[in-house]
């Protein structure tokens, strides 16, 4: 690992902000490092307010989007609602269907399935549209680079809405409306939405013609906060503000759908990591193992018996996915260790019969534990398919952009993207990879990087300062959970490898004049020797609370030791 200590603010904004806020010295850093630097930032930030969110009609083509809409609703056309497989295209399906069936109930909606019509808008879809008399698509969470199917699909006279989150490529759809932030002549001001929060801004806009404001809409945000923490998105500026009140809206007052959820894994107060976790993974289950028709189903649902059957249903989708991953990974990593000896800058790996619905999984597995940008294919039809993977700071896109000669169809974001290829630019594909990488990676990033925030002593550590850290939440890319680093530690003699095959570290630190404090180490069970016979090491941890028969305590959740 290595360890990178983030740049010191400057000390008299450090200062200033100490004085206006009232913090000491460490708080005042970490709201610095998140770009805080005054006492009305720090409102924002600790305040999230729906207030904050932006008018919806400053994003492009969003005027065109609503008068579509009321076309339609006044017209009585049937509106298709189309989405992606995916936790963030089901959640957005299930947002703008719920809502639209407010307005008319000449809506449907339209998952492609994964293994027949791959990602985003497909032909077969515009088909069903035509055949069933659908004269309005609204997509979401793909499209922006669907020119040939928009085209297809104007031919038919189907009109399609585009909402999408993804990077356009040099030409855009000739939609009635696209909505991505994403575009270079969209003054957006927040760009970061996922494909479901751009779903939101517009019900937001039709909402505000019925002289609806955001507080109407607060029951949707559930749907939001669980796209934007399973699509990996920041959580800053409108994210974070959707996040937050998403977040309140799951543990106080959520659809059925998400209720019956959490009603099997009996888990009483979410966090935005739970979401990720526990609940994302569940949704995405229905996509990877049956179809994506099941999660929209059930995010839908009114009736909580049924709310039940199809969460339950779902369960089984999730434990015959984590199967499937386990196995593959398995399969995968002999593959690597195989090819070890090539030290190449990439890994790729493939066999026709991985399942494709889990194959995303497996790629982030490969990259945590290989540390490379990575590619786990699996044939799909007469094609390969790829999910791509990347580790910090090198974007995978761009990557894929310049071997674009040997690819079919690709699209994502600078850490995780998909593509298509015949099987027979396979390997010349996979060359062009392995060259484009090893000419254009800062070899630094294929070292696990730890980013640390602040170093301090572990007397800093109290339950004041922990309930300041807690209104940082909710966490994410853009606002992690603070990483503290402090020197000159011991263990108090009660270190120990614990868990049922002894990979993990439980251990008691003090330093010279502080408080002790329990630490775990998940899967670090191999660093026993760096605190054993009173050596004392340094440690790189997050803080966390810890309940034990009622008590709850401080924690260090530990992420090395040297």
């Amino acid at each position: 690992m290595r360890w990178t200590l983030k740049p010191k603010p400057d000390t008299k904004k450090v200062e200033a902000l100490q004085k206006a806020l009232q913090v000491d010295k460490t708080v005042a850093t970490l709201l610095l490092q998140r770009g805080i630097e005054t006492y009305e930032d720090a409102k924002r930030f600790f305040r999230p307010s729906l207030d904050h969110l932006h008018n919806p009609f400053l994003m492009k083509d969003m005027d065109k989007a609503v008068l579509r809409i009321e076309k339609a609703i006044t017209n009585n056309e049937n509106i298709l609602v189309f989405g992606d497989y995916d936790v963030d295209g089901t959640t957005s399906v299930a947002l703008m269907s719920s809502y639209l069936k407010t307005r008319t109930n000449n809506i449907a909606t339209y998952i492609p399935d994964r293994y027949d019509e791959g990602y985003g808008i497909s032909y077969q879809g515009i088909d069903f549209a035509q055949d069933n008399d659908f004269t309005l698509i609204i997509a979401l969470d793909c499209g922006i680079k669907a020119i040939d199917k928009v085209t297809y699909a104007k031919e038919k006279g189907v009109d399609f809405i585009i909402c999408d989150h993804h990077r356009p490529g040099k030409n855009i759809p000739e939609a009635i409306a696209v909505l991505d932030p994403k575009q270079e002549d969209c003054e957006y001001p927040y760009k970061e939405l996922c494909g479901c929060g751009v779903g939101f801004k517009l019900i937001q806009a039709l909402a505000s013609k019925e002289g609806k404001t955001v507080e109407d809409l607060v029951e949707y945000l559930d749907l939001v906060a669980t796209a934007i923490g399973a699509d990996i998105v920041p959580i800053t500026g409108e994210n974070r503000v959707l996040a937050y009140f998403g977040l309140q809206v799951i543990n106080h007052n959520p659809r059925i759908g998400i209720a019956a959820l959490i009603a099997q894994i009996k888990k009483q107060e979410l966090s935005i990591t739970d979401v990720v976790f526990i609940i994302a993974p569940r949704i995405n289950a229905a996509g990877r193992m049956k179809h994506g028709n099941h999660a929209v189903t059930l995010l839908t649902e009114k009736n909580p018996d049924l709310a039940q059957q199809y969460a339950a249903e779902i369960e089984t989708f999730n434990t015959d996915r984590r199967e499937a991953d386990k196995q593959i990974t398995i399969e995968a990593l002999e593959q690597i260790e195989e090819l070890k000896e090539q030290k190449r800058f990439t890994t790729v790996v493939y066999n026709e019969n991985w399942h494709k619905g889990v194959i995303g999984i497996v790629a982030s597995r490969l990259t945590e534990t290989h540390y490379r940008p990575t590619l786990v294919f699996t044939k799909s039809g007469e094609k390969l398919a790829a999910s791509a993977r990347s580790v910090s700071g090198f974007d995978v896109y761009n990557a894929l952009e310049a071997c674009s000669e040997h690819i079919e169809q690709f699209g994502g974001h600078k850490y995780a993207a998909g593509l298509t290829l015949k099987e027979e630019s396979y390997e010349a594909f996979k060359q062009a990879f392995e060259d484009e990488v090893c000419k254009t990676i800062d070899r630094s990033l294929l070292i696990p990087e730890i980013k640390i925030d602040w170093k301090i002593d572990l007397e800093e550590i109290t339950p004041k300062f922990y309930r300041i850290l807690k209104q940082f939440e909710p966490y994410g890319p853009g606002n992690m959970s603070p990483v503290f680093m402090t020197d000159n530690l011991i263990d108090t003699g009660y270190g120990k490898c614990v868990g049922e095959d002894k990979t993990h570290l439980r251990l008691t630190v003090k330093q010279p004049k502080s408080n002790s404090f329990v630490c775990i180490g998940f899967s670090m069970g191999n660093k026993i020797d760096v605190i054993s016979e009173k050596k004392t090491f340094q440690a790189v941890y997050s803080i966390d609370e810890n309940e034990w028969q009622g008590n709850v305590s401080l924690q260090l959740k530990l992420r090395d030791l040297k």
